[in-house]
């Protein structure tokens, strides 16, 4: 066994020391350099859309961590085969890590706004393990006897101890270069020393009766922390503001720069607006409402002077994301803004700091385009979307919808009166009624909480007379207009989920 398990520890160890070595270099010289992560990126857009949705539907926002811890298994299961074929089958061990190098180097080249810098790291990785394997599987063949040296030139405890200090110095170098990981730190430090200036418009009050008190509702404002994130970027953008500039151009008369410190001079509103992604399945948690300090995009675009026959902006995130969306949506009299804060705070990175955009109505993958940097004024005919080009709609409406917080699923409760409660919500239309229905019963009125506005979702409750034995609840909810939700089951794809969201609990 341990004559196996040695060259396997070698290959290991060399690996982890060539990408400690990139990661040291990419904190310092090369913001996006990381191998790690510009392979895990490059894996986000070569997989299939229907594997995306069953890793964001089992993990939802632990996506990205379960996609850097499978990508490390990898990495470090391919490391011991190196070395393993190193020993057997000399160079093959050397040549695989040269394939996984240049894998590094593509997906480095492939990164929007990325050159021939960018693919240092990797570049480094590949020659650092290269070298490291070949002196350390040397050294185990010289730890074997021969007639020259019964016991080995080498003692097997030298090369022991060779390898963990190998590995020991990539691990420690790999430490250092996430803790100074330049751009990040850099942004951190810029946006602790931003001060928003005061909204021209404030957002209108929320109302008193807006929320219940009601253990385990969702509140009717998300805190930053709890906010959903779902988006493509493993490596979040670190813009300092000084750097942070929007182009708008395209199907216009008048192109328009615009900096961040212009940004912030222009007389900037307060809105509340509830933020859904496409991929929430039925009674999911992507989706929540906050408050966001903006400019709206329709006076932008009304300095740009459109072109009469676009009919969609393509908007570019720093990292290369792209996004389409309708340009009535942008410029209408909804509160479609480019947002600089979030709930009295300046945008957390991982939400888009410095500026991302916000469109009540449509779901995240046609409008939140965060880390924004350019709105291109186009048609859809033209142009097609990340997520577009892999099988969604191209406009992407948010569909009324509905949720049973509380009582859990599985729950027990007591028999007697018992509160259910939950959020109902058709962003830009609003929802009027909600209705629980308790196993086959008849549909029965929930008690609403105030509307903030069309824009967010609203609080519901329902008292139920719980009897014991085990329990079906249903909700559905009736927008602004009239129209009932659909008991019509559908998956995510292409346009968002649909069907009633149901709750099993037994009562004691």
């Amino acid at each position: 066994m341990s004559d196996f398990w040695r060259p396997v520890g070698a290959g290991v160890a060399s690996v982890v020391a060539g990408v400690g070595a990139a990661e040291l270099v990419s904190a310092f010289l090369v913001q996006n350099g990381s191998p790690v992560l510009t392979v895990g990126s490059l894996l986000i857009d070569l997989a299939p859309p229907w594997l995306k949705e069953a890793v964001i539907g089992l993990f939802g926002t632990g996506d990205k961590a379960f996609l850097i811890v499978s990508l490390a298994v990898v990495v470090l299961v391919g490391a011991g085969l190196a070395g393993w074929l190193e020993r057997v089958r000399p160079p093959f061990g050397r040549i695989l890590i040269g394939i996984g190098g240049a894998v590094g180097v593509l997906a480095a080249l492939t990164r929007a706004g990325n050159g021939i810098v960018d693919a240092i790291p990797s570049a480094l990785a590949a020659l650092v393990a290269v070298l490291l394997l070949g002196w350390l599987i040397g050294m185990l063949r010289d730890t074997e006897p021969t007639r020259a040296a019964p016991r080995g030139r080498v003692s097997r405890r030298r090369f022991v101890g060779s390898t963990a200090a190998t590995a020991a110095g990539g691990a420690l170098a790999l430490l250092i270069g996430q803790m100074v990981a330049g751009g990040f730190r850099a942004a951190t430090a810029a946006r602790a020393a931003v001060k928003l200036p005061a909204p021209q418009t404030t957002a209108p009050p929320i109302p008193p009766g807006a929320s219940f008190d009601v253990p385990g509702l969702s509140p009717i404002v998300t805190p930053n922390a709890d906010f959903y994130r779902i988006d493509t970027a493993l490596q979040i953008p670190g813009i300092e503001p000084n750097d942070w500039k929007l182009h708008i151009f395209g199907m216009v008369e008048n192109e328009v720069e615009l900096t961040f410190a212009q940004l912030l001079d222009l007389p900037l509103e307060e809105s509340t607006t509830t933020l859904t992604c496409v991929s929430n399945e039925v009674g999911g948690d992507l989706i929540g409402n906050a408050t966001w300090l903006g400019y709206p995009i329709r006076h932008l675009l009304a300095r740009a002077k459109p072109s009469a026959d676009a009919d969609m902006v393509f908007s570019t995130s720093q990292d290369g994301w792209t996004a389409s969306t309708p340009i009535e949506t942008l410029t209408d009299e909804r509160n479609a803004i480019l947002a600089v804060g979030m709930n009295g705070q300046p945008l957390p990175l991982e939400h888009g700091y410095p500026v991302r955009m916000v469109v009540p109505g449509l779901y995240g993958y046609v409008s939140a385009t965060k880390w924004v940097v350019s709105l291109e004024v186009t048609r859809f005919d033209k142009h097609t979307a990340y997520w577009t080009s892999r099988g969604w709609s191209d406009h992407g409406p948010v569909k009324l919808s509905s949720r049973i917080d509380v009582p859990a699923a599985g729950r027990q409760v007591k028999a007697g009166t018992v509160a259910v409660a939950g959020v109902a919500w058709s962003q830009h239309v609003g929802v009027k009624a909600v209705q629980v229905r308790v196993d086959d019963g008849p549909w029965q009125d929930a008690t609403l909480a105030d509307a903030i506005s069309a824009d967010t979702w609203r609080q519901w409750k329902f008292a139920w007379d719980a009897t014991p034995g085990s329990h079906t609840l249903r909700v559905r909810a009736t927008d602004a207009n009239g129209k009932v939700q659909t008991s019509a089951e559908r998956d995510v794809v292409p346009d968002g989920a649909t069907g009633l969201h149901t709750v099993q609990v037994t009562v004691v």
